[in-house]
């Protein structure tokens, strides 16, 4: 093998059937995930199916065209959870029966879910019951999901210990499980008593992103993920009204969720809201440009397995300041691409993006180059060669 995308020339196609309970036009890093994987198979020259909730109220199985590539989506009969903003889940007692029908109409060669939660569940009894070969990747966190439950706060520490317990059934029919990081890996070993699973990236397309390594002539932070609780957004907004007013610094605030109404008047209550702008939803080119023109990012959430928005900027070529939590420090190199604030900790936050803002040009220039270093362990052609070679039954190297 002479590069990362050689299998598909060497090897049959395979047909690869993949299960997510969140999928396009969800927006969160699963759902990316499970997009750029699928797209990057077929690519490939492999026959990609995915099953995954209906994001309304039509459901029935599609043909779905993503970066250029045309998908089979089986969009399942699905109902919102309403405590969320836009969540979807399939109908838990209808999956086995709706998965039965298309794996013995499909044949796949391999299942790979990306979630244990419903579709996952239905999905890997099935597919076990026909001797397919499974794979499982977790991308979950329950208490990213806890908070937008309907359970009083003294009920949430028990039901977190019994969705680790639900996870580990699941993810027990599954040939090889995998996470995207080692620390990722390690903490879902814990919890589920599982053995052996892999870390395995994400994976970004680095070369989609635009890095300026010129002098940068404002000061603009920027965050990019889903404008809810569990990203500690309020933190970030409460480390700028901190930082000196000198510096002038603009935020950029990429997504959407229900906590725009909130954040924005925090921010009003901050004293801050004219330097804050909340995009909202926005397309992968606006995003990019946001990312280039930025001058530093910011990820204050403590329950991120990887961060695919945080690679997103590295490959923007930006410094950048995250939370000393999961997996985020395999990301950030302290002192070197950018630098670990304490989490929940404004006043660490404020100073450690003051730090960054003020590098003397040279040392700022050298956060840029060596994020562009870092990220390149993570190009998605990497990924693809290797769950290839899982899908295939043959070993590999985290």
């Amino acid at each position: 093998m002479t590069d990362d995308s050689s299998t598909a020339g060497t090897a049959a196609p395979l047909r690869i059937l993949i299960g997510a309970d969140t999928f396009t036009p969800d927006v969160n890093g699963a759902a990316k995930f499970t997009e750029r994987l699928a797209v990057g198979l077929a690519g490939r020259g492999h026959d990609v199916h995915v099953v995954a909730p209906a994001f309304n109220r039509k459901h029935g199985t599609f043909t779905e065209v993503y970066d250029g590539q045309a998908l089979t989506v089986h969009r399942l009969f699905s109902l919102r959870w309403y405590p969320h903003d836009w969540l979807r889940f399939a109908i838990p007692f209808r999956v086995q029966p709706n998965t039965a029908k298309i794996l013995d109409e499909f044949k796949p060669d391999v299942v790979h879910f990306q979630s244990h939660i419903v579709v996952g569940r239905g999905l890997v009894r099935q597919a076990a019951a026909r001797g397919i070969r499974i794979i499982g990747t977790n991308h979950f966190m329950p208490e990213n999901l806890i908070e937008h439950s309907l359970l009083p706060e003294g009920l949430r520490d028990k039901a977190i210990e019994i969705a680790w317990k639900d996870a580990a059934k699941t993810f027990s029919y599954a040939e090889q499980v995998t996470t995207p990081t080692r620390k990722a890996a390690m903490f879902l070993e814990k919890e589920t008593h599982l053995r052996g699973v892999h870390a395995i990236s994400c994976g970004i397309n680095a070369s989609d992103y635009t890095a300026d390594l010129t002098p940068r002539t404002e000061n603009r932070v920027v965050f990019v993920g889903r404008v809810t609780g569990e990203k500690h957004i309020h933190v970030l907004l409460k480390a700028v009204a901190q930082m000196d007013p000198e510096l002038d610094v603009k935020v950029d605030i990429v997504g959407s969720g229900d906590q725009m109404h909130q954040l924005q008047q925090l921010a009003v209550d901050l004293g801050i809201r004219s330097n804050v702008h909340f995009t909202g939803h926005a397309t992968d080119a606006q995003l990019r440009e946001t990312l280039t023109r930025g001058s530093v990012f910011a990820m204050p959430s403590i329950a991120e397995l990887q961060s695919i928005a945080t690679m997103e900027a590295m490959a923007s070529g930006l410094p950048v300041v995250a939370a000393n939590a999961m997996a985020l420090p395999h990301l950030v190199h302290d002192g070197e691409n950018g630098y670990l604030f304490q989490p929940d900790t404004p006043e660490d936050l404020a100073a450690k993006l003051t730090k960054v803002l003020t590098l003397p040009r040279e040392e700022y220039l050298a956060m840029q180059r060596e994020s562009l270093r870092i990220v390149e362990a993570h190009d998605i052609e990497k990924t693809l060669t290797t769950f290839e070679k899982l899908y295939r039954g043959e070993p590999v190297a985290d």
